[in-house]
């Protein structure tokens, strides 16, 4: 197969001979398997919906119900989707690596059908819900078309574990994902934009602890004149060639 980009021997000897690898995804990487990315401007999430009304925590005061329902076909579109041939090609590096760590900021647990074990979710998971009032898990609900189901311990509303706008990541995810930056010998940085913080920092982390960084995106960002190596294209055409080349 033609590939767009050159994979450097360089590279290649670094990913081989690293004992820890961490790699930080966005949504680039979910786009490929039909889940807009928020920051499309023609079809993302965003282009029709404002994410005031639909991802804060005073979207959800004002209008439970409306968010609440948003969240249900997003889970329900969720449940559709298929891990890629990018998100396969990071569970198989994670079993060839000594160590592994996948950060990712998406939301939609891809990775982890995909074979991914040791993932640090920075931004929650669609999949799961929790109490508005103190964040205990809730598996099970009673259901209602009239009203948003509620927690079966104090009675809040439930809401989607997921970190909206104006909240703050959850400290263990956050320190999680900066001890696998500061620790790895190689970062691949996947089909993020390299401006959201403080995921954005976790790049620079990675540097400055002597760490090879790599990006795989089809468009240039804002990391891409600091990265070592800079892999040109689409997850699911670069790190499946990027994995072959390791054999």
């Amino acid at each position: 197969m033609s590939l767009p980009f050159r994979i450097d021997p360089t590279l290649v000897n670094a990913l081989r001979g690293a004992n820890f690898v961490t790699a930080l995804t966005g949504a680039g990487i979910s786009a490929e398997s039909g889940i807009a990315t928020f920051r499309d401007a023609s079809e993302g999430l965003w282009a029709r919906f404002d994410p005031r009304e639909l991802a804060t925590p005073s979207a959800f005061a004002r209008n439970p119900k409306r968010v609440w329902d948003w969240y249900a076909w997003r889970r329900e579109r969720v449940a559709e989707a298929q891990p890629n041939a990018g998100h396969l090609a990071l569970a198989a590096l994670e079993r060839r690596a000594r160590e592994f760590v996948l950060v990712t900021q998406n939301v939609y647990g891809l990775h982890q059908r995909a074979g991914s074990r040791n993932v640090v979710e920075l931004h929650g998971n669609i999949a799961r819900v929790k109490c508005s009032r103190d964040g205990t898990l809730v598996e099970r609900w009673e259901a209602n078309e009239d009203e948003v189901p509620r927690c079966p311990d104090c009675g809040a509303f439930l809401r989607p574990d997921v970190v909206w706008f104006d909240e703050m990541l959850a400290e263990d995810a956050l320190a999680a994902a900066d001890k696998a930056a500061r620790r790895c010998d190689v970062l691949l940085v996947v089909g993020t934009s390299a401006e959201v913080y403080p995921a954005a920092a976790l790049p620079d982390s990675a540097r400055a602890s002597g760490a090879v960084v790599v990006e795989v995106n089809p468009n240039a960002t804002a990391l891409s004149a600091a990265a070592d190596h800079v892999l040109r294209g689409a997850a699911g055409v670069v790190l499946p060639a990027l994995l072959s080349s390791l054999d």
